[in-house]
């Protein structure tokens, strides 16, 4: 089973199972066994299905999002969606497509995400610190990435001086520094 490293906003990192399968993008009916994440593109056609709907609110259907999805443009259904998914994910296809941090900072600025927000796809280690940054939690890396030296990452600075979604620049008063 694949592993997840956990780093919820104000908690320690953490490891866990992943007990999610990702539905592929070109699926098109899923089974609706266990928890899953289909592709946004498939909730489109089935927001509407109570099945669907059932499991989401049960906490075994969330969705994942492309890296060029273009979230604006389905606002409404999204913001509809956000209150039954309980996880969201956004796929990173090669490691130099940052389009999925534009969209983590979407979600958890403008749509007001509080849940879990999930990196999958090609996710590698250099970016687990900036991933952190936008509003990520929730990490599943590329297989050939080590799992003990993408935990290390999260210890290399003690204060982050920018603005983040982790925290803001109050941390400069912790430094007896005033802005």
């Amino acid at each position: 089973m694949p592993k997840l490293i956990r780093y919820p906003k104000g908690q320690a990192v953490s490891v866990l199972d992943d007990e999610w399968q990702v539905l592929a993008i070109d699926a098109t009916e899923p089974g609706l066994e266990g928890k899953i994440l289909i592709p946004f593109r498939l909730w489109l056609s089935h927001a509407s299905d109570l099945a669907y709907q059932e499991k989401a609110l049960a906490g075994h259907l969330g969705v994942w999002f492309e890296s060029d999805a273009d979230i604006l443009a389905h606002r409404e259904i999204i913001l509809a969606g956000l209150k039954l998914w309980p996880l969201v994910a956004i796929d990173f296809p090669i490691f130099r497509d940052g389009r999925g941090f534009s969209t983590a900072a979407l979600l958890r600025e403008r749509f007001g995400w509080k849940g879990e927000l999930r990196a999958i796809g090609d996710v590698l280690i250099d970016q687990l610190l900036q991933l952190a940054k936008v509003g990520f939690d929730g990490f599943v890396l590329r297989a050939d990435q080590q799992l003990e030296t993408a935990l290390r990452q999260f210890d290399l600075f003690e204060h982050r001086l920018q603005n983040d979604w982790r925290a803001q620049r109050s941390q400069l008063t912790n430094l007896g520094t005033s802005v």
